[in-house]
This record gives C-alpha cells, sequence and structure tokens, in this order.
C-alpha cells in the first residue's frame, strides 16, 4: 500500500480546526481524516491543502476551509440513509465528504469543466454513491427529489424557492445567505407546507449564479 505523505497533516487538521472547534461527530471527523483534501485542490497549491484557509480552484471558485466544510455537513445531522443534493459540486472535496455519511449524493455545478474534474476525481476515489450534474443549481435536481439534506456552497440572496420545495418533510437545507459584505449560514427545515430556519454564523462565500440567485450586476446587499 502506497504512504499518504499527507496523512499527518489531515489528522492534525481534523484535531486542531475541527475537533478544537466543536465538531465532535465521530463519523463526520472519520470522513474528514478520511478523504484527501490534497487531491482536489491545483498542484500548485498541494502545500497549502491543509491550511485553515479556502483556496482558489478556478473559475472564480474555491473550495471552503475544512473547518466550514465540517461545520455546514454537521448542521445535516446525516445519519447514512439520506439522499442528498449539493448545490456548488467545485472542485468535488464536500461532495466526496458527505458520500461517507449519506446513502447518495447529489451535486451539481455551473461551469461545465469544474463539474469534469470532480467526476474524475470522484471516480478515481471510488465514490460510486455520487452523481456529479451540469446546470443551474439554484433550480435543484427535481429528478431526484425530494431530498432528505440539501447543501448550497455558494452565497444566496435568499433560499431558492426549488430547493425549499424539492426538500423532503422534515428535511434540512444549509446554505450561506447574504452578497459580497458578508453572509449569514442558515439552516432552513420543512415541516409539511411550513419552513423555519435559525442563523448560525457569520461566513464569506463566492456568490450562487443562476435563476434564483445573484447576477454580476446586484451582487451586493
Amino acid at each position: 500500500m502506497a504512504v499518504d505523505p499527507f496523512a499527518a497533516q489531515r489528522a492534525e487538521m481534523v484535531t486542531r480546526q475541527i475537533e478544537q472547534r466543536g465538531v465532535t461527530d465521530p463519523r463526520l471527523l472519520e470522513a474528514m481524516r478520511s478523504v484527501p483534501r490534497h487531491v482536489f485542490v491545483p498542484e500548485d497549491q498541494r502545500f497549502m491543502a491543509y491550511d485553515d484557509c479556502p483556496l482558489a480552484i478556478g473559475s472564480g471558485q474555491t473550495i471552503s476551509q475544512p473547518y466550514i466544510v465540517a461545520l455546514m455537513t454537521n448542521l445535516l445531522h446525516l445519519q447514512g440513509e439520506e439522499n442528498v443534493l449539493e448545490i456548488g459540486t467545485g472542485s468535488g472535496y464536500q461532495a466526496a465528504v458527505l458520500s461517507h455519511l449519506a446513502r447518495f449524493v447529489h451535486t451539481v455545478e455551473r461551469f461545465a469543466a469544474l463539474a469534469v474534474g470532480a467526476r474524475r476525481l470522484l471516480k478515481a476515489l471510488h465514490c460510486k454513491n455520487v452523481s456529479v450534474r451540469t446546470g443551474d443549481g439554484t433550480l435543484g435536481w427535481p429528478a431526484a427529489a425530494p431530498y432528505q439534506s440539501i447543501l448550497v456552497t455558494a452565497a444566496a440572496p435568499a433560499p431558492p424557492p426549488p430547493l425549499l420545495a424539492q426538500l423532503a418533510d422534515g428535511g434540512r437545507l444549509v446554505l450561506p445567505v447574504g452578497g459580497r459584505g458578508g453572509q449569514i449560514l442558515q439552516v432552513w427545515q420543512r415541516q409539511g407546507d411550513a419552513y423555519s430556519h435559525e442563523d448560525v454564523s457569520y461566513v464569506a462565500f463566492v456568490p450562487l449564479r443562476g435563476a434564483h440567485g445573484w447576477n454580476e450586476v446586484n451582487w451586493d446587499y
């Protein structure tokens, strides 16, 4: 078996950046220890793959800092049998983490080049329960709905109505809401035809583009 030169860095990342900040779900911590984050970042940035910061991945997009990936995943309360929708595949790292924790992950990416790269990496890592689609993520993916969990990795002006509609009864939607000046990470939950939400923390994400997202002109509060 090949030796993983990043194993020690990954273990330290989980301990210092995630566990010590209050994320203690053992399944999630193991997933973060298992997924090789360095393969999801550009080669010239791999020496920073396990640092406590986001990194550029091309097309104006980023891979979120490890703690934010863990925090948002933790807020979904995954038990292992969920049908999950992710909006904003990016490099595929978040989807790889989710694949360890849910029954199936559908992930939608706006940029075709990123979707192609993510699909290749996820296949190489044998993430067989992940399907990567290219399209407008603000419309969700109706064909595979309903979803017990939906996670959005870009900032929306408000929760996109199609995503709320595709959420299963009792399901949870985690997303950043706000504009260029910063956003609030929110958790929305559906109970029948009613929706409630809670604010979690201030965050900073790239804008969610699409029919129910921001455009170049109005990306602001």
